[in-house]
Protein backbone atom coordinates (compact mmCIF):
# COMPACT_ATOMS: atom_id res chain seq x y z
CA UNK A 1 0.00 0.00 0.00
CA UNK A 2 1.19 3.44 -0.46
CA UNK A 3 1.90 5.78 1.85
CA UNK A 4 2.73 9.28 2.91
CA UNK A 5 6.28 9.72 5.17
CA UNK A 6 5.83 10.09 8.92
CA UNK A 7 5.41 13.64 9.88
CA UNK A 8 7.87 15.50 11.70
CA UNK A 9 7.29 16.68 15.73
CA UNK A 10 5.83 20.07 15.95
CA UNK A 11 8.47 23.05 15.41
CA UNK A 12 9.40 25.79 16.82
CA UNK A 13 10.31 29.07 14.61
CA UNK A 14 13.50 28.84 14.23
CA UNK A 15 13.24 25.00 13.46
CA UNK A 16 10.54 25.93 10.80
CA UNK A 17 13.33 28.04 8.97
CA UNK A 18 16.12 25.82 9.26
CA UNK A 19 13.32 22.73 7.35
CA UNK A 20 12.50 25.71 4.86
CA UNK A 21 16.50 25.94 4.07
CA UNK A 22 16.93 22.71 3.53
CA UNK A 23 13.64 21.92 1.75
CA UNK A 24 15.07 24.80 -0.43
CA UNK A 25 18.71 23.77 -0.49
CA UNK A 26 16.65 20.00 -1.89
CA UNK A 27 14.48 21.68 -4.21
CA UNK A 28 16.66 21.00 -7.00
CA UNK A 29 17.10 17.08 -6.65
CA UNK A 30 13.40 16.69 -5.36
CA UNK A 31 11.82 17.90 -8.28
CA UNK A 32 14.02 15.58 -10.51
CA UNK A 33 13.50 12.85 -8.82
CA UNK A 34 9.69 13.53 -8.13
CA UNK A 35 10.45 12.96 -4.24
CA UNK A 36 9.95 15.15 -1.22
CA UNK A 37 13.23 14.50 -0.28
CA UNK A 38 16.48 14.45 -2.85
CA UNK A 39 17.54 11.51 -1.36
CA UNK A 40 18.48 8.29 -3.35
CA UNK A 41 18.50 5.03 -2.07
CA UNK A 42 22.21 3.29 -3.26
CA UNK A 43 21.25 0.10 -4.87
CA UNK A 44 22.47 -2.37 -2.98
CA UNK A 45 21.92 -6.46 -4.81
CA UNK A 46 20.03 -8.34 -2.41
CA UNK A 47 18.94 -5.81 -0.67
CA UNK A 48 17.34 -2.88 -2.91
CA UNK A 49 14.34 -4.86 -3.86
CA UNK A 50 10.72 -3.95 -3.87
CA UNK A 51 10.48 -4.11 -0.33
CA UNK A 52 13.13 -1.77 0.43
CA UNK A 53 12.82 0.88 -2.53
CA UNK A 54 8.87 1.24 -1.69
CA UNK A 55 9.50 1.96 1.80
CA UNK A 56 11.79 4.43 0.77
CA UNK A 57 9.76 5.91 -2.12
CA UNK A 58 6.44 6.11 0.73
CA UNK A 59 8.75 7.95 2.99
CA UNK A 60 9.37 10.42 0.50
CA UNK A 61 12.87 9.62 -0.86
CA UNK A 62 13.84 8.05 -3.64
CA UNK A 63 14.11 3.93 -4.21
CA UNK A 64 16.50 2.18 -6.59
CA UNK A 65 15.77 -1.07 -7.79
CA UNK A 66 19.14 -3.14 -7.73
CA UNK A 67 19.22 -4.90 -11.17
CA UNK A 68 22.60 -6.70 -11.23
CA UNK A 69 22.83 -9.75 -13.05
CA UNK A 70 18.84 -10.17 -12.96
CA UNK A 71 17.28 -11.65 -16.68
CA UNK A 72 14.60 -9.09 -18.56
CA UNK A 73 12.03 -11.17 -17.25
CA UNK A 74 13.05 -11.24 -13.74
CA UNK A 75 13.36 -7.30 -13.52
CA UNK A 76 10.08 -7.00 -15.20
CA UNK A 77 8.49 -8.69 -12.21
CA UNK A 78 10.41 -6.65 -9.62
CA UNK A 79 9.38 -3.24 -11.33
CA UNK A 80 5.91 -4.47 -11.21
CA UNK A 81 6.26 -6.11 -7.92
CA UNK A 82 7.34 -2.53 -6.48
CA UNK A 83 5.12 -0.68 -8.27
CA UNK A 84 2.02 -2.71 -6.73
CA UNK A 85 3.59 -1.25 -3.02
CA UNK A 86 3.91 2.41 -4.11
CA UNK A 87 2.18 4.51 -6.28
CA UNK A 88 5.55 6.99 -5.82
CA UNK A 89 8.54 7.36 -8.52
CA UNK A 90 11.45 4.82 -8.26
CA UNK A 91 14.24 4.50 -10.44
CA UNK A 92 15.99 1.11 -11.61
CA UNK A 93 20.11 0.88 -11.20
CA UNK A 94 21.44 -1.24 -14.70
CA UNK A 95 25.30 -2.50 -14.80
CA UNK A 96 26.48 -1.46 -18.07
CA UNK A 97 29.02 -4.45 -18.72
CA UNK A 98 25.45 -6.72 -18.24
CA UNK A 99 25.09 -9.00 -21.99
CA UNK A 100 21.04 -7.47 -22.08
CA UNK A 101 21.75 -3.76 -21.36
CA UNK A 102 19.68 -2.90 -24.55
CA UNK A 103 17.10 -5.56 -23.54
CA UNK A 104 17.10 -4.41 -19.72
CA UNK A 105 16.86 -0.38 -20.61
CA UNK A 106 12.80 -1.27 -23.25
CA UNK A 107 12.01 -3.56 -20.18
CA UNK A 108 12.29 -0.23 -17.87
CA UNK A 109 10.73 1.62 -20.42
CA UNK A 110 7.71 -0.50 -20.98
CA UNK A 111 7.09 -0.34 -17.55
CA UNK A 112 7.08 3.43 -17.64
CA UNK A 113 9.87 3.52 -15.23
CA UNK A 114 10.76 7.49 -14.94
CA UNK A 115 14.66 7.18 -13.92
CA UNK A 116 17.30 4.58 -15.60
CA UNK A 117 20.55 4.88 -13.26
CA UNK A 118 23.43 3.25 -15.07
CA UNK A 119 26.23 1.80 -13.02
CA UNK A 120 29.86 -0.16 -13.42
CA UNK A 121 31.42 1.48 -16.44
CA UNK A 122 30.99 3.93 -18.95
CA UNK A 123 27.18 3.29 -20.33
CA UNK A 124 26.96 3.21 -24.20
CA UNK A 125 25.87 6.18 -26.01
CA UNK A 126 22.98 4.15 -27.24
CA UNK A 127 21.54 2.80 -24.37
CA UNK A 128 21.68 6.38 -23.13
CA UNK A 129 19.95 7.60 -26.27
CA UNK A 130 17.49 4.81 -25.71
CA UNK A 131 16.27 5.31 -22.79
CA UNK A 132 16.12 9.49 -23.18
CA UNK A 133 13.79 8.76 -26.52
CA UNK A 134 12.03 6.06 -24.33
CA UNK A 135 10.91 9.11 -22.05
CA UNK A 136 12.97 7.91 -19.11
CA UNK A 137 15.84 10.73 -17.41
CA UNK A 138 19.16 9.27 -17.16
CA UNK A 139 21.43 9.23 -14.07
CA UNK A 140 25.05 7.94 -14.62
CA UNK A 141 28.25 7.53 -12.12
CA UNK A 142 31.42 9.88 -12.28
CA UNK A 143 34.42 9.29 -10.90
CA UNK A 144 36.31 11.99 -12.37
CA UNK A 145 35.47 16.04 -13.96
CA UNK A 146 36.67 14.74 -17.46
CA UNK A 147 33.93 11.71 -17.40
CA UNK A 148 31.63 14.04 -15.97
CA UNK A 149 31.64 16.11 -18.76
CA UNK A 150 31.90 13.55 -21.41
CA UNK A 151 28.67 11.90 -19.72
CA UNK A 152 27.31 15.11 -19.77
CA UNK A 153 27.62 15.73 -23.82
CA UNK A 154 26.44 11.81 -23.83
CA UNK A 155 22.83 12.93 -22.43
CA UNK A 156 23.29 12.05 -18.75
CA UNK A 157 20.48 13.77 -17.17
CA UNK A 158 22.18 13.93 -13.73
CA UNK A 159 25.37 12.45 -11.98
CA UNK A 160 26.40 10.79 -8.52
CA UNK A 161 29.68 11.33 -7.47
CA UNK A 162 30.43 8.26 -5.45
CA UNK A 163 33.60 8.49 -3.18
CA UNK A 164 35.58 5.44 -2.40
CA UNK A 165 34.33 5.58 1.52
CA UNK A 166 31.25 3.92 -0.25
CA UNK A 167 30.11 0.19 -0.02
CA UNK A 168 30.62 -2.58 -2.56
CA UNK A 169 32.67 -1.64 -5.77
CA UNK A 170 34.82 1.72 -5.34
CA UNK A 171 36.74 3.92 -6.94
CA UNK A 172 40.14 5.32 -5.86
CA UNK A 173 38.93 9.29 -4.71
CA UNK A 174 37.17 10.12 -1.95
CA UNK A 175 33.85 11.77 -1.89
CA UNK A 176 35.55 14.62 -0.11
CA UNK A 177 37.98 15.47 -3.33
CA UNK A 178 35.37 14.73 -6.12
CA UNK A 179 32.79 17.34 -4.22
CA UNK A 180 35.66 19.73 -4.48
CA UNK A 181 37.01 18.88 -8.12
CA UNK A 182 32.85 17.91 -9.46
CA UNK A 183 30.57 20.35 -8.19
CA UNK A 184 32.45 23.59 -9.05
CA UNK A 185 33.02 22.83 -12.47
CA UNK A 186 29.26 20.64 -13.43
CA UNK A 187 26.25 21.30 -10.61
CA UNK A 188 25.29 24.53 -12.40
CA UNK A 189 25.04 22.13 -15.90
CA UNK A 190 22.89 19.03 -14.43
CA UNK A 191 21.90 18.26 -10.88
CA UNK A 192 24.68 16.21 -9.10
CA UNK A 193 23.90 13.60 -6.46
CA UNK A 194 26.97 12.75 -3.99
CA UNK A 195 27.54 9.67 -2.27
CA UNK A 196 29.99 7.50 -0.36
CA UNK A 197 30.32 7.66 3.39
CA UNK A 198 27.10 9.71 4.29
CA UNK A 199 25.55 8.62 7.62
CA UNK A 200 24.12 11.80 9.08
CA UNK A 201 22.22 14.82 8.04
CA UNK A 202 24.77 17.24 9.18
CA UNK A 203 26.82 15.96 5.84
CA UNK A 204 24.35 15.91 3.72
CA UNK A 205 24.17 19.80 4.27
CA UNK A 206 27.55 20.73 3.91
CA UNK A 207 27.37 19.08 0.21
CA UNK A 208 24.22 21.17 -0.58
CA UNK A 209 25.56 24.07 0.17
CA UNK A 210 28.64 23.11 -2.42
CA UNK A 211 26.31 22.78 -4.75
CA UNK A 212 24.55 19.13 -5.09
CA UNK A 213 21.50 18.49 -5.50
CA UNK A 214 21.27 15.83 -3.27
CA UNK A 215 22.71 12.09 -1.74
CA UNK A 216 22.86 8.96 -2.08
CA UNK A 217 22.98 6.79 0.89
CA UNK A 218 22.97 2.82 1.05
CA UNK A 219 24.70 1.66 3.93
CA UNK A 220 22.75 3.70 6.25
CA UNK A 221 19.26 1.61 4.84
CA UNK A 222 20.60 -2.13 5.20
CA UNK A 223 19.46 -2.27 8.79
CA UNK A 224 15.68 -0.80 7.86
CA UNK A 225 13.19 -2.34 9.44
CA UNK A 226 11.57 -3.35 5.60
CA UNK A 227 14.99 -4.13 4.15
CA UNK A 228 14.81 -7.94 3.82
CA UNK A 229 18.63 -8.48 4.51
CA UNK A 230 19.06 -11.29 6.86
CA UNK A 231 18.91 -10.55 10.59
CA UNK A 232 22.55 -11.81 11.27
CA UNK A 233 23.59 -9.47 7.88
CA UNK A 234 21.73 -6.41 9.71
CA UNK A 235 23.59 -7.08 12.91
CA UNK A 236 26.78 -7.08 11.41
CA UNK A 237 26.53 -3.71 10.32
CA UNK A 238 24.75 -2.75 14.13
CA UNK A 239 28.50 -3.87 15.21
CA UNK A 240 30.40 -2.47 12.46
CA UNK A 241 32.89 0.23 13.35
CA UNK A 242 34.00 2.47 9.77
CA UNK A 243 37.72 0.81 10.39
CA UNK A 244 36.35 -2.63 9.98
CA UNK A 245 34.81 -1.81 6.35
CA UNK A 246 38.15 -2.34 4.30
CA UNK A 247 38.71 -2.48 0.65
CA UNK A 248 39.97 -5.61 -1.17
CA UNK A 249 43.23 -6.31 -2.12
CA UNK A 250 44.81 -6.60 -5.75
CA UNK A 251 47.27 -9.74 -5.95
CA UNK A 252 48.24 -9.07 -9.45
CA UNK A 253 48.42 -5.66 -11.19
CA UNK A 254 47.81 -8.34 -14.36
CA UNK A 255 44.19 -8.61 -13.20
CA UNK A 256 42.79 -5.73 -12.48
CA UNK A 257 39.88 -6.14 -9.74
CA UNK A 258 38.06 -3.35 -9.03
CA UNK A 259 38.03 -2.86 -4.98
CA UNK A 260 35.00 -4.20 -3.51
CA UNK A 261 34.57 -2.30 0.62
CA UNK A 262 33.29 -4.50 2.90
CA UNK A 263 33.36 -5.73 6.63
CA UNK A 264 36.04 -7.82 7.37
CA UNK A 265 35.60 -11.70 7.95
CA UNK A 266 36.62 -15.20 6.34
CA UNK A 267 35.00 -14.74 3.21
CA UNK A 268 36.92 -11.59 2.63
CA UNK A 269 40.15 -14.12 3.02
CA UNK A 270 38.67 -16.38 0.64
CA UNK A 271 38.56 -14.24 -1.91
CA UNK A 272 42.85 -13.49 -1.81
CA UNK A 273 42.54 -17.58 -1.95
CA UNK A 274 40.64 -17.28 -4.59
CA UNK A 275 42.47 -14.74 -6.82
CA UNK A 276 45.52 -17.03 -6.20
CA UNK A 277 44.25 -20.01 -7.01
CA UNK A 278 42.48 -18.25 -10.46
CA UNK A 279 45.73 -16.66 -11.32
CA UNK A 280 47.64 -19.68 -11.01
CA UNK A 281 44.84 -21.40 -13.36
CA UNK A 282 45.41 -18.71 -15.61
CA UNK A 283 49.97 -19.27 -15.38
CA UNK A 284 48.81 -22.63 -16.33
CA UNK A 285 47.22 -22.28 -19.50
CA UNK A 286 43.77 -23.76 -18.19
CA UNK A 287 42.18 -20.01 -18.27
CA UNK A 288 42.60 -17.45 -20.51
CA UNK A 289 42.74 -13.54 -18.84
CA UNK A 290 39.03 -12.40 -19.75
CA UNK A 291 37.77 -15.98 -18.10
CA UNK A 292 40.02 -15.60 -15.59
CA UNK A 293 39.20 -11.83 -14.66
CA UNK A 294 35.39 -13.00 -15.26
CA UNK A 295 35.98 -15.98 -12.50
CA UNK A 296 37.38 -13.24 -9.84
CA UNK A 297 34.49 -11.06 -10.51
CA UNK A 298 32.15 -13.64 -9.91
CA UNK A 299 33.38 -14.30 -6.79
CA UNK A 300 31.21 -11.88 -5.27
CA UNK A 301 27.78 -12.13 -6.47
CA UNK A 302 27.21 -15.50 -4.73
CA UNK A 303 29.02 -14.28 -1.82
CA UNK A 304 26.60 -11.56 -1.13
CA UNK A 305 23.76 -13.44 -1.58
CA UNK A 306 25.37 -16.19 0.97
CA UNK A 307 25.29 -13.08 3.49
CA UNK A 308 22.56 -11.23 2.64
CA UNK A 309 19.66 -13.99 2.26
CA UNK A 310 21.01 -17.45 3.85
CA UNK A 311 22.88 -14.92 6.82
CA UNK A 312 26.34 -16.55 6.51
CA UNK A 313 28.28 -13.67 7.65
CA UNK A 314 31.27 -15.29 8.18
CA UNK A 315 32.17 -16.93 4.55
CA UNK A 316 29.51 -14.33 2.78
CA UNK A 317 30.08 -10.97 1.68
CA UNK A 318 29.49 -8.28 4.34
CA UNK A 319 29.98 -4.97 1.39
CA UNK A 320 29.13 -2.06 3.49
CA UNK A 321 30.42 1.95 3.07
CA UNK A 322 32.51 3.36 6.18
CA UNK A 323 29.20 5.06 7.14
CA UNK A 324 28.49 1.71 8.63
CA UNK A 325 29.45 2.91 12.28
CA UNK A 326 26.37 5.20 12.19
CA UNK A 327 23.69 2.08 11.65
CA UNK A 328 23.13 1.66 15.60
CA UNK A 329 19.87 -0.03 15.47
CA UNK A 330 17.18 -1.56 13.38
CA UNK A 331 14.31 1.25 12.37
CA UNK A 332 11.79 2.29 10.19
CA UNK A 333 12.85 4.17 6.81
CA UNK A 334 10.29 6.56 7.40
CA UNK A 335 12.36 6.91 11.39
CA UNK A 336 15.66 7.23 9.72
CA UNK A 337 14.75 9.70 6.91
CA UNK A 338 13.05 12.10 10.31
CA UNK A 339 16.66 11.37 12.42
CA UNK A 340 18.31 12.70 9.14
CA UNK A 341 15.69 15.92 8.04
CA UNK A 342 16.10 16.70 11.79
CA UNK A 343 19.96 16.44 12.38
CA UNK A 344 20.03 18.33 8.80
CA UNK A 345 17.52 20.82 10.30
CA UNK A 346 19.72 21.18 13.73
CA UNK A 347 22.63 22.09 11.47
CA UNK A 348 20.85 24.82 9.67
CA UNK A 349 19.67 26.21 12.69
CA UNK A 350 23.23 26.16 14.43
CA UNK A 351 24.47 28.30 11.12
CA UNK A 352 21.82 31.15 11.60
CA UNK A 353 22.31 31.36 15.20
Amino acid sequence: MAGGPVPPPPAGPSDEAARARLRALMARGAAFLGSEYAILGGAMSWISERNLVSALSNAGAFGVIACGAMEPPRLAEEIAATQALTDRPFGVNLITMHPRLDALVQVCLDAKVGHIVFAGGIPPTPAIRKAKEGGAKVVCFAPALALAKKLVRSGADALVIEGSEAGGHIGPVSLNVLAQEILPAMAAEVPVFVAGGIGRGEAMVSYLEMGAAGVQMGTRFVCATESIAHPRFKQAFIRGAARDALPTVQLDERFPVIPVRALQNDGTKQFLVHQAEVIRRHQSGELDKTAAQLDIEHYWAGALRRAVIEGDVENGSLMAGQSVGMVTKEAPVAEILAELTAQAAAALTARAA
